[in-house]
C-alpha cells in the first residue's frame, strides 16, 4: 500500500511501473536495461529513486568484474496507491451520499482501499491475520427494469442480515463495514 505521494508520484512513472513489474524477481540494472532497452545508467537513476521511496530493495551486492553489480527487487508483489496518497483530492462519501451515483461508489471503494490497507499494515507489524471476506461475481440483467429491482431485493437482504446480526450491546464485540456494489463489467481486452 502506497500511502505517501512522492512514493506514489514515483511509482506511476511508466518506466519505473514497468521497472516495478519486472522486478517481481530480483535483478540487476545490467539485466534489467536489456529487458527495457534502456541504457544501464539509465536504468540505474530510476532504481536509486524507486529504492529511495522504499519501492525496491537490495537483495545481494556481488563484484562483477572492477565494478559492484546490485541486485534488486520489488519490495511488495503488487501496489495499491492508497487515496490518504492523494489527500487533497481522496473521494471523500460524505460529500456526496447518492448510493445511485458512480462518484460515491468511487468515493466508498476509495475509502474500503484507504482502511483494508492501514488495517493490512497494522496486522502485519502484529504478525496478525486480518479477517476480511469479499464477494465477487458477475450477472446479466435483461433489462433496467430488472437491474432496478435487483438492487432493491439485495438491499432488503443485506438489511436483513444487518439486522439479524448486528449487536450494538456486544462488549467485546468488533465494528464492521459492509460494502455492497453493483457497476457494468468491463470486457477484457485480449493482449
Amino acid at each position: 500500500m502506497i500511502e505517501d505521494p512522492a512514493a506514489a508520484e514515483v511509482s506511476l512513472d511508466p518506466m519505473r511501473s514497468r521497472l516495478l513489474a519486472e522486478l517481481t524477481e530480483p535483478c540487476s540494472a545490467t539485466m534489467l536495461a536489456a529487458k527495457v532497452g534502456l541504457p544501464r545508467q539509465k536504468v540505474n537513476y530510476h532504481l536509486k529513486t524507486l529504492e529511495a521511496h522504499g519501492l525496491v530493495e537490495l537483495v545481494e551486492e556481488r563484484r562483477k568484474g572492477n565494478v559492484n553489480e546490485r541486485i534488486m527487487r520489488a519490495t511488495a508483489s503488487s501496489y495499491v496507491i492508497s487515496p490518504t496518497a492523494l489527500a487533497s483530492v481522496q473521494p471523500d462519501p460524505s460529500r456526496s451520499p447518492d448510493s445511485l451515483s458512480a462518484s460515491w461508489l468511487l468515493a466508498v471503494a476509495a475509502r474500503m482501499v484507504r482502511d483494508v490497507g492501514a488495517l493490512m499494515t497494522g496486522a502485519a507489524r502484529a504478525k496478525k491475520r486480518l479477517a476480511t471476506f469479499a464477494l465477487d461475481g458477475e450477472i446479466r440483467f435483461a433489462s433496467a427494469a430488472d437491474r432496478a429491482a435487483f438492487a432493491e431485493e439485495l438491499a432488503a437482504s443485506v438489511a436483513s442480515l444487518v439486522s439479524k446480526y448486528h449487536d450494538a450491546s456486544a462488549e467485546n464485540g468488533r465494528d464492521h463495514r459492509v460494502v455492497v456494489a453493483v457497476h457494468p463489467s468491463m470486457k477484457e481486452t485480449q493482449g
